[in-house]
């Protein structure tokens, strides 16, 4: 029992954990660069975690602070406390909590927490009158594990697009990853196999956008665990195999005024998008280089985004087509209504890469930006000079230029915060440094007998 000084929704928490018999909490964070942390307390912590908060060290963390500014405390948000489904029944159970990082010096929010970071984005939008609701499709591949339980990239099954078995022989795994996401509170609408051998999408419903970003943590981490409980690696790697289709993670985002209509809906317009659509759509569009940094943030991503393996590479929009950044989907009702930016993949951070979208977005809506005529034609057949006509740039070709382009650019810059964008910066270029240098099996068996 409680001492009466929490919330309603604290005390609901202490409440579950007893009637389900809970033992443990895992309170999770997220690093700079998208990895999922979580500090283990025994669940009658709970409310101390609660009314305290728990402590830890920053400096261990990727990006957060130096050793003499180490010590950081948790926030749990009550509203993210589920259950996990992996745990054996007749085990204890355990269970996890989101929470949000509080620097221990000032008592205010850390400025190198994501969650942070999104929640200022969906702040402004507030500012201006909108809410925000966001829906990513992440894609994975399942791989057989070697006899030590190594992943390998031997897929699990030899299916394609909506196959069904016997070619499709994860439907178990997903069918598992299903029921654990919908014990986690998820509202899943569909899966499906994907177009490459071994490759899966789960798509769940769209929300606002701080829980849809907490959702695509917890996703990642139910199919892994449940992959792993069936003899498979799950990786969300964008492009683990050459020569085949890379794994996206296709992000859908529109605004809602205060009084619940969808800002991006207009029945008059040819398209059915609003002013605020069209100009949000110009936004990203010109910030798309910038984003790329953080929406694509490793150097694996790249071999995603070439030409070919209908992954995004050109900066436009298209009402009809999946060649261009941006898509207007169909929409069965007004509320439906919104844009798809397409070159996002899942080894993002989502904090990170949904706020440069919304910044991004309300970036063109603030300046009334101009959005260019949607491209109808499949961009993937254009020529060099036909793109130049149509005024259709390219996404950075790799790590390195597209960070030159987040330095670039103040607007998705300044969004991320001064704190994580520089510890960000200094990481990919770290990583891209070492690319550069390194010597891959396809130069050594190209080149070491040939010259």
């Amino acid at each position: 029992m409680s001492d009466g000084n929490l919330t309603t929704a604290e005390q609901d928490v202490l409440d579950q954990i007893e009637s389900k018999g809970v033992d443990f909490l895992r309170l999770q964070f997220t690093d700079i660069l998208g990895t999922v942390k979580n500090v283990s307390v025994p669940a009658r912590q709970a409310e101390k975690a609660f009314t305290e908060g728990i402590y830890f060290d920053g400096s261990s963390i990727e990006g957060f602070v130096r050793i003499q500014e180490s010590d950081m405390r948790l926030k749990p948000d009550p509203e993210t406390f589920a259950v996990l489904p992996w745990r054996d029944k007749e085990d204890s159970a355990a269970a996890r909590m989101i929470c949000d990082v509080i620097d221990t010096s000032t008592g205010e929010p850390f400025e190198g927490d994501p969650r942070y970071v999104l929640k200022q984005a969906l702040d402004r939008a507030n500012e201006m009158g909108y809410t925000v609701n966001a829906a990513p499709e992440p894609e994975f591949f399942l791989f057989e594990e070697d006899e030590d339980g190594h992943a390998t990239t031997e897929t699990n099954d030899h299916g394609g697009y909506f196959d069904l078995a016997p070619k499709d022989l994860a439907q178990d795994v997903r069918r598992d990853i299903i029921y654990g996401l919908e014990d986690m509170g998820f509202e899943v609408e569909a899966s499906h196999h994907e177009v490459a051998q071994g490759q899966h999408e789960i798509n769940f419903e769209y929300d606002d956008a701080l829980t849809t970003a907490d959702n695509v943590g917890t996703f990642r981490t139910v199919v892994r665990a449940i992959a792993a409980q069936h003899g498979y690696h799950a990786t969300f790697m964008p492009k683990p195999i050459p020569k085949v289709n890379g794994s996206g993670m296709h992000t859908h985002i529109s605004l809602f005024t205060e009084d619940g209509e969808n800002a991006f809906h207009d029945e008059d317009d040819e398209f059915n998008l609003s002013d605020e659509a069209h100009a949000f759509t110009a936004g990203v569009l010109e910030h798309a280089p910038a984003i790329t940094a953080v929406a694509n943030p490793t150097v694996n991503s790249y071999k995603r985004l070439v030409p070919g393996y209908e992954a995004p590479v050109y900066v436009a929009w298209s009402d009809r087509n999946r060649s261009a950044l941006i898509r207007k989907p169909a929409a069965r009702v007004p509320a439906a209504s919104r844009v798809e930016l397409r070159s996002p993949d899942p080894s993002c951070n989502p904090y990170l890469a949904i706020a440069t979208m919304i910044h991004a977005g309300l970036d063109g809506i603030e300046n009334d930006l101009e959005c260019p005529d949607p491209v109808r034609e499949n961009i993937y057949d254009f020529d060099e000079q036909k793109r130049e006509e149509y005024g259709i740039e390219t996404l950075p070709s790799n790590l390195g230029a597209a960070v030159d382009a987040l330095e670039e650019d103040e607007v998705v810059y300044d969004a991320l915060g001064e704190h994580i964008a520089e510890k960000f910066v200094e990481a990919k270029r770290q990583e891209f440094e070492e690319y550069l240098i390194d010597v891959s099996d396809w130069e050594l068996e190209r080149y070491l007998e040939k010259y």
